[in-house]
């Protein structure tokens, strides 16, 4: 995540502010400039070209610091969202509003590692067939499925809750299991369903995570009753990869994702002293060269407060091949 500064008195700033601490100012993210802006009392910002941006409508009710292009409008990322809790659902507007900011986090490191991003609602130029929506479901009263199909993603709002989410963890066996997790594991589904097309990367593909055609359920169904083959560790990221071919691609995604963010994050403050990912040719240089070392750093750091390690994943050889293939994707 960048670090970002006021423009009114260049004091630090964050990406979830909608005040500058220091000197009052309002501020708002600007996707189109990629930075956060000041503005006015009314919540509008001038743009370079004399155009007109206004605070999305969403601010009070989940927390968004985006622009929209229209007044009362709400913005190009909260657009992406199909369904959301009722507002006599307390709980899960609670919950609602941690999952959006995730999902923020999520567009914006799309947007910087280039990735297409585009709704399912033809009213704001999506697409309904190929374009991307999200149903953020509380499930207070029903049972909620995460998951994807057809670029539609669906997010069980309980995850929120820290004591709940640890609970599946710990049930699951997972050594890692967040919110922001979740979003950056189903919008690898969705991209693989968009970007792995062709004879080309179809079959470099097969060759990487296996046979997507093989069933799905019986392979999930086999999971669970055996669980993962004992040199799991040797071929996969993670015990749930093993499960069926679209989950070894979508974990792999995720991880391409949390390797990314965290290294950018980290030379933004200081913690490394590296050339954007994007600036690799190889992408296995990046998670040789930098990664490992950063990530057992950070997991040294989190051991001096008394915590788990911050990235509980060891990397072996295949999966270098295979986060190659996912950075291909959009060079």
């Amino acid at each position: 995540m960048k670090s970002f500064r006021c423009r009114v008195c260049d004091n630090q700033i964050f990406f979830r502010n909608s005040v500058c601490v220091a000197c009052g100012t309002g501020v708002a993210y600007s996707r189109q400039e990629r930075s956060l802006v000041p503005v006015t009392e009314a919540g509008t910002y001038t743009d370079a070209s004399g155009a007109i941006w206004h605070v999305c409508r969403n601010l009070n009710l989940s927390g968004c610091t985006w622009l929209a292009a229209l007044e009362g409008g709400q913005c190009s990322c909260c657009d992406l969202t199909r369904t959301r809790p009722a507002d006599d659902d307390e709980e899960g507007l609670a919950q609602f509003r941690l999952a959006e900011e995730a999902k923020r986090h999520l567009v914006y490191e799309l947007d910087t590692l280039g990735f297409p991003v585009v709704g399912k609602d033809a009213a704001t130029g999506g697409d309904p067939e190929e374009g991307l929506a999200f149903d953020l479901l509380s499930s207070v009263e029903e049972n909620v499925v995460i998951g994807h199909e057809d670029g539609l993603i669906t997010i069980d709002l309980a995850e929120s809750d820290d004591a709940y989410r640890e609970k599946v963890r710990a049930q699951m066996a997972e050594p890692y299991r967040t919110m922001l997790g979740h979003f950056r594991h189903e919008i690898g589904h969705y991209y693989e369903w968009q970007l792995v097309r062709g004879a080309e990367r179809m079959q470099r593909a097969r060759e990487l995570f296996g046979d997507e055609s093989v069933d799905y359920q019986e392979q999930i169904q086999r999971h669970y009753n055996e669980g993962p083959p004992a040199d799991w560790a040797e071929r996969f990221i993670s015990t749930y990869a093993t499960m069926h071919p679209f989950e070894d691609f979508a974990e792999t995604f995720a991880h391409f994702l949390h390797i990314c963010d965290t290294i950018e994050t980290a030379g933004e403050y200081g913690l490394t002293a590296v050339a954007p990912v994007a600036a690799f040719s190889n992408f296995g240089d990046v998670v040789t060269g930098v990664w490992v070392p950063l990530s057992v750093a950070l997991n040294m750091i989190n051991r001096s407060m008394g915590k788990e390690d911050l990235y509980p994943f060891v990397i072996p050889d295949p999966v270098v091949d295979k986060l190659e293939f996912v950075a291909s994707l959009v060079r």
